[in-house]
């Protein structure tokens, strides 16, 4: 697994966490939904490729 994947996961991270911060304050609980699950998705990209490096080493 390359950096990449790595570091798009931790951007959907972020995005999905903005998206839910902005959807909070201005009362859309759809932008909300979809950023928090954005969010999630995110995370477990992430740990995936995080179980993938610690089986290859």
């Amino acid at each position: 697994m390359g950096i990449g994947k790595k570091a798009r996961s931790i951007g959907q991270i972020a995005e999905g966490k903005a998206k839910e911060t902005v959807g909070k304050a201005v009362g859309n609980a759809s932008l909300a939904r979809k950023g928090k699950a954005e969010r999630v998705k995110g995370k477990v990209n992430y740990a995936m490729e995080r179980g993938k490096d610690k089986f290859r080493h």
